[in-house]
């Protein structure tokens, strides 16, 4: 995941060094911003899930079919695979 964030944050700056030459393109700058901050709390949200999913698989809360079944959602739902 920190790859795909350090590339996010690099393709960010680029287009920041364009986009300050307008106000289209400190707009458009704005919006993909935002856009990555979303997405980066989405995989973060996601992460945690996949860390509580693993812990009830270790108290024995769930089997290790839930476990999968969970897993396979996470995996299913995540932007970065």
């Amino acid at each position: 995941m920190s790859k795909t964030l350090a590339m996010t944050a690099i393709v960010a700056c680029a287009i920041a060094l364009g986009g300050c030459e307008s106000s289209g393109g400190s707009a458009i700058l704005g919006g993909l911003g935002g856009a990555a901050a979303g997405a980066g709390g989405y995989e973060y949200h996601l992460n945690n899930q996949k860390t509580r999913v693993e812990e009830d698989l270790k108290q024995g809360k769930i089997d290790r079919r839930e476990y999968e079944i969970r897993m396979d959602q996470i995996a299913r739902d995540s932007l970065i695979q």
